[in-house]
């Protein structure tokens, strides 16, 4: 086995990795965002969370965490579709939001 060799297999080993990693953290935010919607009385839609940043910041205790941040679609009614979205700051979520919406 050459060096190349096992280059590409830990970059292929990394990128799985992530993928995985990258794939339960969405999992959890989907899991979060419902349980929010369920207690404002809206209906998150497509059951689906997306990834729209994703940066790198410091914590209260000075320690660098990757920041992400996850948007959703809700509606009220079911004919309106507005925009929610879930910060993380790490492995918790720090902040969730809904953007003013009729009821």
């Amino acid at each position: 086995m050459t060096l190349l060799n096992l280059f590409w297999l830990f970059v292929l080993g990394f990128a799985t990795w992530y993928w995985w990693r990258a794939k339960a953290i969405k999992d959890g935010v989907l899991v979060a965002a419902k349980r929010y919607c369920k207690t404002m009385d809206v209906m998150l839609l497509d059951d689906v969370v997306y990834l729209r940043g994703v940066w790198v910041k410091r914590d209260s205790g000075g320690q660098l965490r990757v920041w992400r941040r996850f948007m959703f679609d809700f509606t009220t009614t079911g004919e309106e579709r507005y925009s929610g979205r879930i910060i993380m700051l790490g492995r918790q979520i720090i902040h969730t939001e809904l953007e003013p919406h009729r009821i």
